[in-house]
């Protein structure tokens, strides 16, 4: 008997299971193939968690720490981090329908369960406290980003909705912090070509045919220091943090950008001042135009 239900509905506490598909040719012991392809978890940890139940199949059987390995298997199981370090701030819900949820993050809160932080990302939070196991993000803000933050509460809606960041119809709006620079014009059109670096998740600006495109505009100014609004028209990772950098601007706090100073775990004393201010768009179910706005606020300018 097969058993049809969605396996990202099979949340526990707030967690939707990982799959893992074993390869067409194998032996021994799934607890071996776990421990070699997901070497991030000990061969111990993995036992404990067979034996605890937290690993399944397809039907959602429990597999033990005696489970065979069977060629072709979906082996589900649940992340967690042990000793996970709090994130003391949480995120405020702006709007919600049938369809959608809007919430204003705070630094800090990483959006997706990843690396040291399942328990404290705002996803896992989210279907904790409404225990709706089918939220998903319709676009990415970093952990160190502050601000709006759209998600989609209907899987059969939810391509409508994606391709209106796909389709560059949804209107975002971000606000920085960052150094002012008398002998740059504001305000200004920002394209380079972006690609990875070989430096773990960072990007870094090349040579070669613009893949990025950022609007820029000077709001305020005192002193060293500036306010600018800042629209990314296309969507690459950090685009905001490397453009500005490579303006000779970097955001104010920026631990990545143009150098790593990544501050200790549990030290929130410096907040990116990167905000995701603004969304403008037209619901494509219902036809209504939507403005939202972030209630947050950066640090106020300094001389």
């Amino acid at each position: 008997m097969t058993i049809h239900t969605d396996p990202s509905t099979w949340m526990r506490d707030g967690v939707s299971p990982s799959c893992v598909v074993l390869p067409s040719r194998g032996e021994g012991l799934l607890l071996d193939f776990l421990a070699q392809r997901l070497p991030l978890v000990s061969a111990v940890q993995w036992r404990e968690r067979l034996q605890a139940g937290d690993v399944v199949d397809g039907r959602r059987q429990t597999l033990g720490p005696a489970q065979t390995f069977v060629p072709g298997m979906r082996v589900y199981y649940w992340r967690k981090v042990e000793q996970e370090l709090p994130i003391p701030f949480d995120a405020d819900v702006l709007y919600e329908d049938e369809r959608l949820l809007l919430v204003d993050k705070p630094h800090f809160l990483p959006v997706l369960p990843t690396g040291k932080y399942v328990q404290n990302s705002l996803l896992v939070r989210l279907k904790n406290a409404t225990g709706n196991a089918h939220l998903s993000p319709l676009h990415r803000i970093d952990r160190d980003t502050a601000g709006l933050l759209l998600l989609s509460k209907d899987a059969a809606t939810r391509g409508q909705y994606q391709a209106l960041f796909r389709d560059r119809a949804m209107d975002k709006s971000y606000e920085a912090v960052a150094p002012w620079r008398a002998d740059l014009v504001f305000p200004r059109e920002h394209r380079s070509r972006m690609e990875e670096s070989q430096r773990f998740f960072l990007m870094h600006e090349v040579p070669g045919e613009p893949n990025s495109h950022s609007h820029m505009e000077l709001l305020e100014q005192q002193g060293a220091w500036a306010r600018y609004g800042l629209k990314p028209v296309s969507g690459k990772r950090h685009q905001l943090r490397v453009h500005m950098a490579a303006l000779g601007l970097p955001i104010r706090n920026d631990a990545f950008y143009p150098e790593v100073n990544d501050p200790p775990e549990g030290d929130f004393s410096r907040p990116l001042q990167l905000l995701a201010r603004e969304l403008r768009f037209t619901d494509p179910v219902t036809g209504q135009a939507h403005v939202f706005r972030s209630r947050r606020q950066l640090l106020p300018l300094m001389g």
